[in-house]
């Protein structure tokens, strides 16, 4: 069987960056204290755009957001973040830019309390574990969840911005907290 025979969530559509995202990222359990950061960046910045968008400009996040070094993100200077935001390859939205830096501090916050981050968030998981949903359609997929609630509302009371519970599901989505891939998926793990 070749990979384009193969059948996928409907959602990724045929764009080769798209389908490359879906095929090896998109509901895979990571434990990854660097890839959680990087996706809680990314997400946020996904707030009222396409994931596509983001996708496109991942790399320029990547280079202009010290590799996803949570530690350097939390210590971006005001001419850092000016910098940034005269870059073209990214969104350039002060807020979301800003929140950035503000959400790097409270992540690493979060992990001396809690150990790590992936502990703080399988905190509010059943049996502290991942969840694998069998839906046999994109649209029985639900934009939000009883985790993803209680997760954006705690988060933002520990002063995260950007990260409602609709992107808080797609964040679960994007690092495997949930796995969300259609039964007719062969990319289903």
């Amino acid at each position: 069987m070749t990979k384009e025979s193969l059948t996928r969530c409907v959602w990724c559509g045929t764009d080769e960056l798209y389908t490359k995202y879906h095929d090896e990222e998109w509901g895979k359990h990571t434990s990854d204290e660097k890839t959680l950061f990087e996706f809680l960046i990314l997400e946020a910045a996904q707030a009222g755009l396409s994931w596509i968008t983001i996708l496109r400009r991942r790399e320029h996040y990547k280079r202009l957001f010290a590799d996803f070094d949570v530690e350097k993100v939390a210590n971006f200077s005001d001419e850092t973040i000016e910098s940034i935001l005269l870059d073209a390859g990214v969104i350039r939205h002060r807020g979301k830019i800003t929140s950035a830096v503000s959400n790097a501090k409270i992540f690493m916050d979060i992990q001396k309390e809690f150990g790590s981050f992936y502990a703080y968030l399988y905190s509010f998981m059943p049996e502290n574990k991942p969840l694998a949903i069998s839906y046999s359609s994109h649209g029985q997929i639900p934009a939000t969840s009883a985790q993803s609630d209680a997760i954006s509302k705690d988060l933002k009371k520990r002063g995260i911005k950007f990260f409602g519970s609709t992107i808080c599901y797609a964040y679960m989505q994007a690092v495997g907290m949930v796995n969300d891939h259609t039964i007719s998926c062969d990319f289903r793990n």
